[in-house]
């Protein structure tokens, strides 16, 4: 109980009227705080915290300042905070204030939901738990000089190849599960082993290296392509004819549910503004007429395989990255 919600003295505990009128304020003070906002546990709280993955921190410098001109967004304070996926999951559930998490990966939500930080049912609260979509593409310097087509390109002789680290970045992941999907586990096993030379510990780091002049091509987000060219740097981008489409999700923790203003942010991140946003950085946008808009900005792969399809991501984590026995993991062992 706050100090201002306490019960008011009895006329028998009061010593002086001067002690009488600062408890009147008090409760003054308390009241009007409440019609304006009031606190988190009141569900009005007028500050928000979000802690999310590395990529799309392009996206909430404009969505952050939209929303706060809109009437739910008005006198909202929103903290960020964006890192490696792993890396920030693991922060929350060791204490790092979240009101709203957006990882790359959705075990990265499970830890929390495991750990009593965010609702089982996260993903009904949050309009099915994903807030935009990429796809797993190669990016390779402007012109294309080493004529990388497709997947089979990156195992040819003298190609190195630049992806993030699976320990913190939840990218690697959908890199990894993608040339798994498309070409098997003696591919992913030649991909690591003869051709990735350096695993930087988030997509947005390895993109920094690949632009640095390090490595032939980057696996990456189809959006870090689009998002490098916006802030112009020259390469360009390939979409494997096979590819892997990533869901990115979003979910309330259970202090964001009990606050007004987390979930006025998280409905705002929903709508047609906010998903403009999303698909001028390069993320394929989960509104539908958005998504039409933009239709011509991200081609369809001829063949695109989604987590579901390939058994869920328990499943898909356990083959490839459980720590003793995951495919990935044996592999990085050996190297």
């Amino acid at each position: 109980m706050t100090e201002d919600s306490r019960p008011l003295p009895t006329r028998r505990a009061v010593r002086s009227a001067r002690a009488l009128s600062a408890t009147l304020a008090a409760v003054l003070l308390a009241t009007l705080a409440a019609a304006c906002g009031g606190s988190a546990t009141t569900g009005g709280s007028r500050s928000v915290s979000l802690v999310g993955f590395s990529t799309p921190q392009v996206v909430y410098d404009e969505v952050i300042p939209a929303f706060q001109r809109t009437k739910g967004g008005k006198d909202v304070r929103v903290s960020t905070s964006f890192g490696p996926s792993g890396e920030q999951s693991r922060a929350v559930a060791g204490g790092l204030k979240a009101d709203i998490v957006n990882f790359s990966i959705e075990p990265d939500v499970t830890r929390l939901v495991d750990a009593g930080i965010v609702p089982k049912d996260w993903k009904r609260r949050a309009r099915g738990g994903f807030v935009a979509h990429s796809v797993v593409a190669l990016i390779v310097r402007p012109g294309n000089p080493r004529r990388i087509r497709g997947w089979d390109d990156l195992l040819r002789p003298g190609i190195q190849v630049v992806t993030p680290n699976t320990q913190t970045s939840g990218a690697a992941k959908w890199n990894l599960i993608a040339a798994y999907a498309a070409r098997g586990p003696r591919f992913v096993e030649r991909l690591l082993r003869e051709h990735v030379k350096v695993q930087p510990k988030s997509g947005r780091e390895a993109l920094q290296t690949f632009t640095s002049g390090v490595g032939d091509v980057l696996v990456s987000y189809e959006s870090e392509a689009i998002t490098a060219r916006r802030k112009g740097q020259r390469l360009d981008l390939v979409i494997p004819d096979e590819t892997l489409r990533i869901d990115l999700p979003i979910a309330l923790t259970k202090s964001g549910e009990r606050s007004t203003a987390a979930r006025a942010f998280l409905d705002y991140l929903f709508t047609a503004a906010a998903q403009r946003v999303w698909a001028e950085w390069g993320y394929r946008p989960q509104d539908p007429e958005v998504a039409r808009e933009f239709a011509e900005r991200f081609p369809a792969p001829r063949r695109l395989h989604t987590i579901s399809e390939l058994g869920g991501w328990r499943r898909v984590d356990a083959q490839l990255f459980d720590p003793e026995k995951g495919l990935v993991s044996r592999i990085e062992a050996r190297r």
